[in-house]
Formats: C-alpha cells, sequence, structure tokens
C-alpha cells in the first residue's frame, strides 16, 4: 500500500506565485538583488520564494514584472 505518495510535495524551484506576487507589490521600484533578498526576509518570504531570489541575476530590477519574468528562466 502506498498511504504517503510524494505528488503533492513542492520540488525544487517551485514558487508560490501568490505568495511572489504579494512580495513583489509591497516593493519600491528599481531594486538591486541584495536589496530585494533582504525584503523578502523582512517579509518573511518562503525558503522557495527565497531560494528563487538567490539564483536571481545581480542586476537592477524595474518591476514585478522583471522579476517574474527571470523567475520564469530559472525553472
Amino acid at each position: 500500500m502506498h498511504e504517503h505518495e510524494h505528488g503533492q510535495e513542492h520540488g525544487h524551484g517551485m514558487v508560490n506565485p501568490i505568495e511572489l506576487q504579494k512580495l513583489l507589490g509591497g516593493i519600491n521600484y528599481p531594486i538591486d538583488k541584495s536589496t530585494l533578498l533582504d525584503r523578502a526576509r523582512d517579509a518573511g518570504a518562503g525558503s522557495e520564494v527565497l531560494d528563487a531570489l538567490r539564483r536571481l541575476p545581480d542586476q537592477r530590477y524595474n518591476s514585478p514584472t522583471d522579476i517574474s519574468d527571470q523567475i520564469g528562466k530559472l525553472t
């Protein structure tokens, strides 16, 4: 018997889009990667979001869309 299926678990790189949008909507732009990570930690972002943000290119982001697009390229 397989009572504990693992299909519901999040894999690496799986970012909750609702959590991400809530975080990105509360940030002032433009923002650099380092400041973005600080804001995300301060906001209590989950480990999946923080992991994705750490993997972003080290550049300045002008909007939530800039960040979402880059995260989309990571997966």
